[in-house]
């Protein structure tokens, strides 16, 4: 792409040569979107990729970012059913790892990890201060099991009980929801409609003032990591790794870290998740996200 500049990083190099393995007919742009990039991201992403794209398109005149923010399941579904798109950042390994074993994504990098934390409406704040009160909550909203924080929550209450055999009957008892994205949840606690809700630390921090935000214990929780990778039907590959190079960038880690999330470079201890050094493609500064799915604990 002439119009996009971008640093040309060695570890950049390396990745399109893997990436443009395969991709056949598929890097052939039409003249009519040859700047128009489509990004299926993980809707707890929202807020820290609009504000990366305000850099990316400045930085690249003539180009243009689209997103498509949903349940990590949900845009999984969708590629695996053919929907177009250039790059997919998902909110846990375990659908990124499906679409690769699929053939239908390249060189998945992990770029961010999210923490889980629970968010209490403000008039129950008092009530609900530690996650052995979540019982005690009139209503509790959670994502589905299939989504990625839905997922953590289950392992959060499984390991909650592990000195309390009651404490995930009891909070599940209080469940009214099990919603299709984080931002559903969410919502449900800001609006009222449940007491609380597990989210991770990212979205707990749009909600301002709106909820009250309880630490979940270290050795209870689940640490997220967020994977990225280009489609391989993708067709703008130098334009698509471009974006996946802003996001790991200096600016793109700090605007994610504000946000909320942890870098990269802390995601690099994750327990059989990434390998450092790059193996598969010679390329020591990537973090090459290996097929395992199990997530870390807190550290």
């Amino acid at each position: 792409m002439s119009g996009v500049r971008r640093r040309s990083g060695p570890w950049m190099w390396c990745l399109l040569a893997a990436s443009l393995a395969g991709l056949g007919a598929g890097c052939r742009s039409d003249a009519q979107d040859e700047n128009r990039l489509l990004i299926f991201a993980a809707a707890s992403l929202r807020d820290a990729f609009e504000e990366l794209r305000v850099g990316f398109e400045g930085a690249n005149p003539g180009v243009r970012i689209e997103f498509g923010f949903a349940g990590s399941q949900e845009l999984r579904t969708q590629i695996e059913h053919g929907a177009r798109a250039d790059v997919f950042a998902s909110a846990d390994r375990t659908h990124m790892a499906a679409l690769e074993e699929g053939g239908r994504v390249t060189a998945p990098i992990v770029f961010a990890r999210g923490e889980p934390v629970i968010v209490v409406a403000a008039k129950s704040a008092e009530t609900i201060r530690r996650l052995e009160d979540l019982p005690a909550a009139g209503s509790v909203a959670l994502a589905a099991k299939e989504v990625p924080i839905g997922h953590y929550a289950e392992q959060i209450l499984d390991r909650a009980s592990a000195s309390d055999a009651s404490f995930r009957s009891r909070v599940e008892a209080k469940v009214i929801s099990r919603d299709l994205s984080v931002r559903q949840v969410l919502a449900r606690v800001r609006m009222g409609e449940a007491e609380a809700g597990i989210v991770y630390r990212s979205d707990a921090a749009i909600a301002g003032d709106e909820v009250a935000v309880v630490e979940i214990p270290a050795e209870l929780n689940v640490i997220a990591s967020y994977p990225i990778a280009m489609l391989r039907d993708t067709r703008h590959p130098r334009l698509a790794l471009a974006w996946i190079e802003h996001v790991l960038s200096a600016a793109g880690q700090r605007i994610l870290g504000d946000a909320g999330l942890f870098p990269a470079a802390t995601a690099e201890r994750a327990a059989g998740g990434v390998d450092l050094r790059g193996a598969e493609t010679g390329c020591p500064s990537c973090v090459r996200l290996k097929r395992g799915t199990g997530e870390e604990r807190a550290p």
